[in-house]
């Protein structure tokens, strides 16, 4: 993080593969609210794949850990901290980081290979997931202070997923037992944030057997139908993927309709905020958002 003459806090955006190819509208949102945040967002040129947190770390962690570090190294020459988007992205880089600010010897090895392309891991700057930016840097009651239209009586069923919050001791988000920044996210939004037993599970998605994939997802969406929530609130594009297209799938497998809106925290935001369902997106949806934006009068 740096200021600006203003004082605006800059940070470098790393939106990652699956926001920038398939979810612009989530991208659309972290634009459009996070400069009434008071931060400023400083687009850098020539980030890759993160890699993946999952399947490219199980094949090669020490090209997965250079990889990743290269993106780093980008951020670290432009003197920024890297605010990331997608729990899967924040894993891999704030996972890199940490190992490579404390491991001599394996940082040692990434830098021999980053020499080819004239750069080097220095580890001078942080990696921290959107939400911990709000949270440590700008503060619940800015969140508050930018709302012009409050979700007032909209209950969200809240979705961690796996990769925000673990494992706890390099991630360092909170306790991973008993997490609390979603809600207030929501909280200082007007919304009401509704605690469940499957707010911590896995969506679903990294399991290679697809019949554990669909039951976990299957029950899920049966506990958030359950609960009689108007939307299931998350900061995951890969569990947005998971719940969004999952529902047609469950629904036409199981004979069973489920029609649950899911929203990206910062699409709640910019509702919140005074921008349009359209300006962020939510007609892109596969499962239509038209119920929750009922609830709150804009339909």
């Amino acid at each position: 993080m740096s200021k600006n003459g203003n004082g605006h806090k800059k940070y470098a955006p790393f939106f990652g593969c699956l926001i920038s190819t398939k979810h612009s509208q989530f991208e659309a949102a972290v634009r459009r609210t996070m400069p009434k945040l008071g931060a400023e967002l400083v687009d850098l040129e020539g980030f890759s794949c993160c890699p993946d947190p999952i399947y490219y770390k199980a094949a090669d962690k020490l090209d997965w850990l250079t990889l990743a570090a290269r993106n780093i190294c980008i951020a670290e020459e432009a003197g920024l901290d890297l605010l990331t988007c997608c729990s899967g992205c924040t894993s891999t880089l704030r996972e890199a980081n940490h190992t490579l600010k404390h491991d001599a010897e394996l940082r040692g090895k990434v830098n021999a290979r980053l020499k080819i392309i004239g750069r080097e891991f220095t580890g001078t700057i942080e990696v921290r997931n959107i939400a911990m930016i709000i949270r440590d840097d700008i503060g619940y009651d800015a969140v508050a202070a930018s709302v012009t239209r409050p979700l007032e009586n909209f209950r969200v069923a809240i979705h961690y997923g796996c990769h925000l919050l673990k494992p706890g001791a390099v991630m360092a988000v909170e306790d991973p037992a008993q997490p609390e920044i979603l809600q207030r996210l929501l909280a200082a939004i007007g919304a009401t944030p509704v605690w469940q037993t499957k707010h911590l599970s896995c969506c679903g998605t990294a399991c290679q057997n697809e019949d554990m994939k669909t039951e976990i997802m299957r029950d899920n969406l049966a506990e958030f139908a359950a609960l009689d929530v108007d939307a299931v609130g998350l900061i995951c594009p890969t569990c947005f993927d998971q719940y969004d297209l999952g529902q047609l799938q469950i629904s036409r497998k199981y004979q069973t309709k489920y029609e649950m809106p899911i929203l990206y925290y910062f699409q709640m935001l910019g509702l919140a905020q005074g921008f349009t369902p359209e300006e962020l997106g939510l007609q892109r949806h596969k499962v239509s958002a038209k119920p929750a934006l009922a609830k709150l009068g804009l339909s």
